[in-house]
């Protein structure tokens, strides 16, 4: 354990590695959360945290990797002076960092390398982040050994690589993959749903598959007018992937799901234009999709079958029903999920801004049912347009509802058909 160091709390040593390794102009799928415990106003009794370093923190969740819950947990491709190899299969790396900083004890940076070794259990890479002036040659050493990265953070925020760890293969956990799911195409971040009915998804592969432009024709066959939201909910379902093409232009290519609509649409119409002028029957209706057209809902229930939240929402959701839980509120299905599924039900259901998760978790990570109670601490994606694309495919009930409009405890998530 080590005195050198200069005033950095943990807080700050975090918040600065954080803005270093996951940095905000990064518009890849980066994602990361710190621990709940650094929610708090005050990290130690009497000293406040300051509310940038908390901005700077958030989302925070309470995330276990290895046999303990590290500061800081994300995904992302990072830069060849950070990581000995940058990548590892198809997915970037999951990353754990425990931070240390100055106690009247000093800092002990030992116990930090331990830790951090913990987490490659689980993790694909392990840092410790502490003040500079901290790190002996000991330290070093010994994280060297460990394949444990030591990053060093100095009083102006400068974080240094001073060993660059490997990245190593482990096996995936509900934990990580919740992590995971936020980070990918997949996820639940901010700009994931913007439409609440499945047709507006299904009509982009078709519109981009038939001779035209995309745009022009969503609109003329009254599919949709919100453009950028189809294509980004149909990258989301997995219909298309977006990418970067001549000079810099953005290019859109359909997938195997995507090009399964296709087929879909030629089988039964024996065109995709011809296919395209179903959907203007279609047009403003407010009849459930299942009933309005059985076929093409069926093929909806597919594609949102493929999406991860799906499958783990009604599984659980039969569970309940098996338990006695036939028509559960959304305040029962989040405090049930939680107790099987902690890290990805908070990623799915609950904001990650506004200071939002601070009002919901515990230090511990464990939810505040009152909380729970206010419609506004909600994810709009999956509780309005989710839910509704949910309802109109024929699986739950009941439509989803805005926050500003939510009533928690009399929101029902139900099967249409339990088994």
């Amino acid at each position: 354990m080590s005195s050198a160091a200069r005033s950095l709390s943990e807080p700050q040593v975090l918040a600065h590695t954080k803005r270093r390794l996951f940095p905000d102009e990064d518009k890849s799928t980066a994602y990361a959360v710190a621990d709940t415990q650094f929610a708090m106003a005050e990290w130690l009794p009497g000293q406040p945290v300051d509310a940038a370093v908390r901005d700077r923190l958030a989302p925070f969740n309470h995330v276990r990797i290895g046999s303990g819950y590290p500061d800081l947990v994300g995904v992302r491709d990072l830069e060849s002076d950070l990581l000995a190899v940058e990548r590892l299969g198809d997915e970037p790396p999951l990353i754990a960092i425990e931070a240390k900083g100055e106690t009247s004890g000093g800092v002990d940076t030992q116990r930090g390398i331990l830790q951090a070794y913990d987490r490659l259990h689980e993790a694909n890479a392990a840092y410790l982040a502490a003040p500079a002036a901290a790190i002996s040659e000991t330290d070093r050493t010994l994280a060297r050994e460990l394949n444990v990265g030591v990053l060093g953070v100095d009083a102006a925020g400068s974080v240094t690589a001073l060993e660059v760890p490997r990245v190593v293969g482990n096996r995936t956990t509900t934990e990580a993959t919740a992590l995971r799911f936020q980070a990918s195409a997949q996820g639940v971040a901010d700009a994931s749903f913007g439409l609440n009915h499945p047709k507006n998804y299904l009509g982009y592969p078709l519109a981009h598959y038939a001779a035209g432009d995309t745009e022009t024709l969503l609109s003329e066959y009254k599919v949709v007018s919100a453009v950028d939201s189809a294509r980004q909910g149909a990258a989301f379902l997995g219909l298309i992937e977006e990418g970067v093409g001549v000079e810099g232009s953005a290019s859109v290519e359909l997938t195997s799901l995507g090009e399964e609509v296709v087929r879909f649409a030629r089988a039964r119409y024996g065109s995709v234009e011809a296919a395209l002028e179903e959907f203007e029957n279609w047009y403003r209706s407010g009849k459930r999709f299942a009933d309005l057209a059985p076929a093409w809902s069926q093929l909806a229930r597919r594609v949102l079958f493929d999406y991860e939240a799906t499958e783990l929402l009604v599984r659980e959701l039969q569970c309940m029903h098996d338990d006695g839980f036939a028509e559960p509120s959304l305040v029962a299905v989040v405090e049930y999920l939680h107790e099987l599924h902690p890290s990805f039900t908070v990623e799915l259901f609950i904001r990650g801004t506004d200071g939002v998760r601070s009002r919901v978790l515990t230090e511990a990570g464990e939810l505040q049912s009152a909380a729970l109670e206010d419609g506004s601490v909600y994810h709009s994606p999956t509780v309005f347009q989710l839910k509704a694309m949910l309802y109109h495919a024929g699986i739950l009930t009941q439509r989803g509802a805005e926050p500003s409009r939510l009533e928690p405890l009399e929101d029902i998530w139900a099967l249409r058909e339990p088994v």
